[in-house]
């Protein structure tokens, strides 16, 4: 059976997040019932696709899922196991707010199968909480990923962000030095970014707040990525550090052009060859599910079969965020062709700059060219 990984967006959150341009919505906490409603009706209309599929992966995200009834996060589980093969050794994760998801919504999702949640945790440092408007405490932290441990949850994942306004390495050290206390086994780092549209992108047009240069940012990554290298964590990807056998499945599925079936509004899909995107306002997704929906697209605003081009493109950026890179063997098994036919020549250009590696296990981002992975997609 073809596996496949599945993505369930779950958009609500309590509070909007200044930095945040996810698709998200705070306020709509009359619209949860209705939406998980829609979201079986989306397995059902489904359930031809993915009938002969094995579910490798299930992960909610968001918005904040936590903060779902765990009954109605149980009842879209049992929606696709009723629809297709789950793997029975299968990643189900969650993302959530710490302090947002109690030790009894902990306990009932690890009944339903979750084995893996995400803390957004951001940072341990009060003041950058309250400039990233998370509504939690360090202290909250702490307990979150205890009331998992007690829950009986396999794996634990905090995220971090870095890059702040004024965030110095002593704060950021600091920071990580809490995370590790923690003895979580999965590690997430993102740099904070400027998004249009968002309070943050608003308040750095008008010179309110004033973002860290580049080289400020790339000291930061540099210095996690010695510390956590030293304290048993494996970098795998651009972001995101694990302890053996900790690694995000699902993730992987991502960077590894593997077909995943988005659920949700403005949830984003690959099956088949073919992306899609669903409608994106909670409330006209809704919408598209009541009554005789018309088949399992009744919920799709967009689809499309990438061009060559774009598909190579895509392909190569997402291998490269991984540590192993990809081999040009799998380059060829899946488009047709030689991998220095096609993009020979701006391959060694990063190689000759020192941003490449290329030997016998295959083609991967140096330590340099981590910190460079944008201008490398473009070049190649």
């Amino acid at each position: 059976m073809n596996p496949l990984a599945v993505y369930v967006h779950i958009p609500f959150c309590t509070v909007k997040c200044g930095y945040c341009d996810f698709n998200a919505y705070a306020g709509m906490d009359g619209l949860k019932r209705d939406y998980t409603r829609a979201l079986l009706r989306e397995i059902e209309l489904r359930q031809e696709e993915v009938a002969a599929r094995n579910i490798t992966s299930i992960v909610f995200g968001g918005g904040t899922p936590g903060e779902m009834p765990p009954g109605d996060l149980t009842a879209i589980i049992d929606a696709l196991r009723s629809s297709a093969t789950i793997s029975p050794d299968a990643e189900i994760g969650i993302e959530a707010n710490p302090g947002s998801t109690g030790p009894d919504d902990l306990r009932q999702l690890a009944e339903a199968g979750v084995n893996r949640v995400s803390f957004g945790a951001q940072s341990f440092d009060s003041e950058e909480l309250r400039f990233l408007d998370r509504i939690h405490s360090p202290e909250a932290i702490d307990a979150s990923v205890a009331n998992a441990r007690r829950a009986g949850i396999a794996s634990v994942n905090i995220d971090l962000i870095y890059g702040l306004p004024g965030q110095g390495a002593a704060a950021w050290d600091r920071t990580l030095q809490r995370a590790l206390a923690l003895n979580t086994d999965h590690l997430s780092l993102y740099a904070l970014t400027v998004e249009d549209g968002t309070l943050l992108g608003r308040r750095v047009r008008e010179g309110s707040v004033v973002m860290p240069g580049p080289d400020t940012v790339a000291d930061l990554y540099e210095r996690a990525t010695t510390t956590l290298d030293r304290s048993g964590f494996q970098q795998y990807e651009l972001s995101n550090w694990a302890r053996p056998g900790h690694e995000s499945r699902h993730n992987i599925t991502y960077w590894s052009d593997g077909d995943y079936l988005g659920l949700g509004a403005g949830a984003h899909g690959y099956l088949n060859g073919e992306r899609y995107e669903n409608v994106a306002h909670p409330r006209e997704y809704v919408r598209s599910l009541r009554g005789p929906a018309s088949g399992p697209r009744a919920s799709v605003s967009s689809a499309s079969v990438p061009e060559r081009s774009t598909a190579i493109f895509d392909w190569v950026t997402l291998a490269l965020r991984l540590s192993v890179g990809f081999e040009p063997a799998a380059f060829a098994a899946r488009f047709g062709a030689c991998l220095d036919d096609v993009i020979g020549p701006p391959l060694a250009e990063c190689e000759a700059a020192g941003l490449l590696q290329r030997d016998g296990r295959g083609v991967r981002l140096t330590r340099a060219g981590r910190l460079m992975h944008g201008e490398v997609s473009v070049r190649v």
